[in-house]
């Protein structure tokens, strides 16, 4: 029937009938389904949404808080001492300089010592962890500002990439590479010669001394 107005009683027929003159044309169109129920929200972890998003565990960090690896060593300063162990095992070892120019400003030091990190990080990592030398007293004030310096921006770094950390004192180090925690600098760069290795200064050999240290004893485990 056609409902023009009024109410419908409960013995009305609400079939509508085909199309006819003066009526609108029949329903003839797809049924569509209910509406599905709304859905469970999901709270993932963050290794499970790593783990979603990158499968491969060597890329990933899924079950632990540091991603599998290089390992890189530094001698954090001016004159900044590196040495690194691909993820193949290979080492290689060097100076990065992070003097300021005339025209640079007061932080410019710091962005490029970070910038040096992350591409190092894209061209030859994923890095794993890093190990610098503690030094608990300088010689000078600016040589302890510089220090302080690269250290906040290599930590903060480290905390924002998940990418682990260690300070290694300096008596650990010249105790591990020369047999004696108070060796001078000749002593540890003879040492590390004696190793196979050809540091430009004491900057590299104490980078190299400090990777050996971390490989060795794995990063102070054994």
């Amino acid at each position: 029937m056609k409902i023009s107005g009024g109410n419908v009683r409960p013995d009305d027929d609400l079939t509508r009938p085909a199309s006819g003159p003066g009526e609108l044309p029949a329903f003839t169109g797809p049924v569509l389904a209910p509406t599905a129920p709304h859905e469970e929200e999901v709270v993932m972890t963050l290794p499970e949404m790593q783990a979603v998003a990158c499968p491969n565990p060597v890329q990933a960090n899924v079950g632990g808080t540091i991603r599998r690896g290089a390992i890189l060593a530094l001698d954090l300063g001016t004159s900044a001492g590196w040495a690194f162990r691909s993820p193949d095992g290979h080492i290689s070892t060097g100076t990065v300089s992070l003097k300021h120019t005339r025209y640079d400003g007061g932080g410019m030091r710091y962005l490029r010592f970070r910038r040096w990190l992350e591409q190092l990080d894209i061209d030859a990592g994923p890095i794993e962890a890093i190990y610098f030398e503690e030094v608990r007293r300088h010689a000078g004030t600016d040589a302890a500002h510089v220090y302080g310096g690269l250290l906040g921006m290599l930590t903060a770094w480290c905390e924002e990439t998940l990418v682990a950390y260690q300070g290694v004192p300096v008596g650990t180090i010249k105790r591990f590479i020369t047999g004696k925690g108070n060796a001078d600098k000749a002593a540890v760069i003879a040492a590390v010669q004696a190793k196979g290795f050809a540091p430009a200064d004491d900057n590299e050999a104490d980078a190299i001394a400090i990777l050996l240290w971390a490989i060795e004893t794995r990063g102070g485990v054994k």
